[in-house]
């Protein structure tokens, strides 16, 4: 499915002074840091919630998909366009959205030599690393044992264990890692503590390890294996320490969103950039990265994953090359032929939910230009001549034209902090430098 484009607004007069409204409900530090992202040529989530273009498609787009997934249903999004149009900019407004309506985030860029995504045990890592949960910056072992104490001091839930709380499709090795992160260490005596068969009660390590553990990396089995001993998880014993296919640290993904849920968050939104890359590399790696993004992006055909998200920036390249494979292709060992791909991707695909994007136009940058124009004005306190500024900044975006959207921006952004400078020198009676 690719989602239409809505037409223009016609009223460009109307949209600044919405603009100019919404400014007003931006508090002065917010401002300053977006102005400073900018500058540095880095999307910030206020400049993008003010800056973005086509944002009632976009919008439309993400509540569609938002519905969805309240719904039970496994929704996916992939950004497509050209370098430079906007793709990590539209990722960055997603995931601002996300948050701000109750969602848990996560954002990575693949890039195959450091973040190959068919090893998908370093994607779950990195995602991991990069979580956001919404109106803080507490990180997810905090949230989780916060709410387990929370719902286990309620009179109905009183007899429950931390386990009881975590979905059943959850890998047990990661249940076990998440009850034990709950409960408190068992109390011993100092006569106890000093018994050779208490010897690997290291309780200031316990929390360490727990912590590495739920964020995949590989972790002593032995070691992990007291701190449940000593947290009292009495299920770990049949639990394997050592997962490493795709699909393990796939399913685990999808019971933390379940868990997520539980936990009165929305679900989870997955923001991957830089997709083209899965397609950059030998038959046998994009294979392989196909296999694990069928996941994501053709659920149905294996468990359902409701409550998860996940959106990818691709090139076109990346819809190019899924085309133009040869699905019939085999390798030949010995006497057996192996088949190089799982699925027809190019038929397995063709209803994906598309949102191109398409070039801004001379009106819509003009546009942009004016909002970029108040923006600054409203942030350092001054009063722009527009049209000067305007005759500027159209001049080097005229130069930038084939400059990707960031670089174009913080041009810009360069350009008003020029215009400052001299305004102010021209007040004090001074002479630009």
């Amino acid at each position: 499915m690719q989602t239409p484009p809505h037409p223009l607004d016609t009223n460009p007069q109307k949209e600044i002074e919405a603009f100019r409204n919404a400014l007003e409900n931006e508090k002065d530090f917010q401002l300053r840091r977006a102005m400073e992202r900018l500058r540095e040529g880095l999307f910030d989530p206020v400049a993008v919630r003010l800056l973005t273009a086509h944002e009632d498609r976009l919008k439309a787009e993400t509540d569609r998909a938002f519905h969805a997934l309240d719904a039970g249903e496994a929704p996916h999004l992939c950004v497509a366009g050209a370098y430079g149009q906007g793709k990590s900019h539209s990722l960055a407004y997603i995931q601002d959205r996300a948050l701000r309506e109750g969602f848990v985030t996560s954002a990575v860029n693949l890039d195959p030599r450091e973040l190959p995504f068919h090893r998908f045990r370093e994607i779950y890592r990195a995602l991991m690393a990069n979580i956001q949960f919404p109106g803080t910056n507490a990180p997810f072992n905090v949230q989780w044992k916060k709410w387990v104490q929370q719902e286990t001091a309620r009179s109905e839930n009183q007899s429950r264990k931390p386990e009881d709380f975590l979905p059943e499709d959850m890998p047990p090795l990661y249940r076990a890692i998440l009850a034990a992160m709950a409960q408190k260490n068992l109390t011993l005596s100092e006569k106890e503590k000093s018994r050779k068969k208490h010897a690997g009660f290291r309780p200031w390590e316990f929390s360490t390890l727990l912590n590495r553990a739920l964020a995949g990396e590989a972790v002593p089995t032995p070691r992990l294996k007291n701190v449940f001993k000593y947290r009292q998880v009495s299920f770990h014993k049949d639990t394997a320490l050592s997962k490493g296919r795709p699909e393990y640290f796939i399913q685990l993904t999808r019971s933390l969103a379940r868990l997520f849920r539980s936990m009165g968050y929305r679900g989870w939104v997955l923001l991957f950039d830089e997709g083209e890359s899965l397609v950059q590399a030998g038959i046998r790696l994009r294979s392989k990265n196909y296999r694990v993004l069928h996941h994501f992006l053709a659920p149905q055909s294996f468990e359902s994953s409701p409550f998860l998200y996940p959106v990818f920036a691709f090139t076109e390249d990346f819809f190019h090359q899924v085309h133009q494979e040869d699905y019939t292709r085999v390798t030949v060992r010995g006497a057996l032929e192996d088949p190089c791909f799982d699925f027809d991707y190019a038929r397995e695909w063709e209803h994906l939910t598309v949102y191109r994007l398409s070039d801004l136009s001379p009106k819509e940058w003009e546009e942009l230009c004016r909002k970029l124009i108040i923006l600054h004005g409203r942030t350092y306190r001054w009063e722009p001549s527009e049209l000067p500024m305007m005759r500027e900044m159209t001049h080097r975006l005229q130069a930038l034209r084939n400059q990707e959207t960031r670089l174009k921006l913080k041009a810009l952004v360069d350009c008003l902090d020029v215009g400052f400078q001299e305004q102010r020198l021209g007040q004090q009676g001074l002479e630009p430098a």
